[in-house]
């Protein structure tokens, strides 16, 4: 079928790219050892610090967020340590298992992929360490899988009324530039992302930000590494910020990404990811009435600013309803993973997106639920348009 337009990206990530970005990597190669171009990637992570919200330092990956993980893991710890990892769904999951492949000894504190963290479950662990032998706590923040922001701040507190002395990493790929995550004023030793989420980029980029008790382990210990290793990601050429050759056309990107968040202001960016995750919200509540389906996140309050999951009821197909979306109204929603495959399906609303473009997405679902026989009570997108009406 021949189509018009252009594709609606609903997904959690990758994200829309906007043209300013895709117009700034639209370029020949040139020589990255040029003074310029050191400048100006040695600015992006100066700027970076401000998006972390730390004073600490900011580690570029040519990788995905995957191997921002390997990079938390090989220069924080050591084979054999200890580490604590709250389940939150497929991707606290997914960094335990590369945790354990690498050698590490992993526990968690079990989740059920509906509610926040508990915080003090994980206190009452940190608390039955008496030797102290967990190094460190990772957590991830915004869980996409599931669409539950998980409370990092209570996290920390937990660590303290511990009195524990073990290091918090934070996940924080699909939670970067979309919440609030004051990493140096809420204490958390390191923060990764990626570029394709709240950066608004294409994938092919990870970042460390590491506070000073992170960069002391990684100067003390860790495992065995090369590429990922802090150490020799330091100099005056770009070229030893990547080990090896930078990733030019993604940084002149980055660079126009940062120009882009800067413009609109991090609580402003903030602020807008929160009333568009709203809209969606207000547009399944009113679905759900029908019996046909219901939030993943039962907790309210820890409904993501930057995807809603929906859980189907049963004898109704997820994937049915967004083949159709795809193929016949150019819009992609997110499935579900691992064990929510089939169960769940996934409105992302994150990186350069406004009020149209939710809306639009809003009426193309609520199409294919009536299309596809989902009980559902009509009128979704008048309730979008409510909250947004009433969000002055």
């Amino acid at each position: 079928m021949l189509r018009r337009g252009r594709d609606f990206i609903q997904l959690p990530g990758p994200t829309n790219v906007p043209e300013r970005i895709v117009r700034a990597m639209n370029r020949m190669g040139s020589d990255f050892a040029e003074p310029t171009f050191t400048r100006m990637v040695r600015a992006c992570m100066e700027d970076l610090r401000d998006i972390f919200q730390t004073k600490g330092e900011v580690y570029p990956y040519v990788a995905i967020g995957h191997g921002g993980w390997e990079a938390v893991l090989t220069n924080l710890f050591a084979p054999g340590d200890r580490i604590l990892i709250p389940e939150t769904g497929r991707f606290s999951e997914s960094w335990r298992d590369m945790a354990q492949a690498l050698g590490f000894a992993t526990e968690t504190v079990p989740g059920d992929w509906r509610t926040p963290v508990d915080a003090d479950a994980l206190e009452t662990v940190l608390r039955a360490d008496r030797d102290r032998t967990i190094k460190g706590v990772l957590a991830v923040q915004i869980e996409t899988s599931t669409g539950i922001a998980h409370d990092i701040h209570a996290i920390r507190r937990a660590i303290d009324r511990a009195d524990h002395p073990a290091l918090l990493a934070v996940d924080a790929v699909a939670s970067l530039a979309i919440m609030d995550l004051p990493m140096d004023a809420w204490r958390v030793d390191l923060v990764l992302a990626a570029s394709q989420k709240g950066l608004m980029m294409p994938p092919g980029l990870s970042f460390v930000a590491a506070g000073p008790r992170a960069l002391a382990a990684a100067e003390e210990g860790g495992a065995p590494r090369k590429y990922w290793d802090w150490r020799a990601r330091r100099g005056e050429e770009s070229y030893m910020w990547f080990y090896g050759t930078p990733p030019v056309q993604l940084l002149h990107g980055l660079r126009e990404a940062i120009d882009m968040i800067q413009e609109e202001g991090l609580p402003q960016v903030f602020a807008r990811h929160h009333r568009l995750a709203g809209t969606a919200r207000a547009a399944v509540s009113h679905w759900a009435q029908a019996g046909g389906m219901a939030f993943q996140a039962v907790v309210p309050e820890s409904r993501s600013a930057s995807v809603t999951a929906i859980r189907f009821a049963e004898g109704y197909d997820p994937e049915a309803v967004r083949r159709l979306a795809r193929d016949r109204f150019s819009v992609a929603f997110g499935g579900g993973l691992g064990e929510l495959y089939g169960h769940v399906m996934r409105i992302g609303h994150l990186g350069d997106l406004n009020e149209p473009m939710i809306l639009g997405a809003l009426g193309v679902l609520e199409a294919c639920l009536k299309l596809e026989g989902v009980p559902h009570m009509p009128g979704g997108v008048t309730a979008a348009i409510d909250h947004l009406a009433a969000d002055r």
